[in-house]
């Protein structure tokens, strides 16, 4: 048997922009190594710091998720309507400080205007092609989202839980138990 700890895998989360709004949606699936633990955990949440709506997915481990989305929350409620302020000083303190570099996880943040993928190296990436995704299953939902939004009439909700759809079908650490969250600018 191994010394190490077993890595917690899981989530998927996909961001998509289409006719006005933004819809992000998250699976339930929380694996450790290859034993899956929870079936239905929340990885998109809604905070509303100040009166302004933003819908937050994570990918990683789910307590340094949490340590961010509340660093992030504090963020938005000293710089109220900035996103990309907030963002952008989320991403600073995450790279500069001790402690949040060890933190392991990745967020996707939306006020239905703008969206921005946060990343630990101090990345604040707004998507190309209105579609953004995380964790082990982000490539495969990526992919399908980007092919769906291109070539078909469907709504930003259909084409977000169709690609979910078709990540759980690939990837084994993401289910279709999925929490979705819409926000209009």
């Amino acid at each position: 048997m191994s010394d190490q700890f077993p890595g917690w895998h899981g989530t998927t989360i996909i961001a998509v922009r289409k006719g006005g709004e933004v819809v992000v949606a998250g699976d339930g699936q929380v694996s450790l190594g290859q034993t899956v633990i929870k079936g239905s955990a929340r990885k998109v949440r809604r905070l509303s710091p100040g009166g302004h709506d933003v819908v937050a997915g994570f990918a990683g481990s789910t307590a340094d998720a949490f340590t961010l989305l509340e660093r992030l929350e504090s963020k938005l409620e000293a710089t109220p309507g900035q996103l990309q302020r907030a963002c952008v000083d989320l991403a600073k303190d995450w790279r500069t400080d001790k402690y949040l570099q060890k933190l392991e996880a990745m967020l996707i943040v939306t006020d239905g205007a703008q969206l921005y993928v946060i990343t630990g190296a101090g990345d604040v990436l707004e998507p190309e092609h209105d579609v953004a995704a995380i964790g082990s299953g982000g490539n495969f939902a990526l992919a399908a989202a980007r092919g769906l939004a291109e070539k078909t009439d469907l709504s930003a909700e259909e084409i977000a839980r169709k690609a979910m759809a078709i990540a759980a079908d690939i990837c084994v650490y993401t289910n279709g138990n999925l929490t979705v969250e819409t926000i209009q600018p």
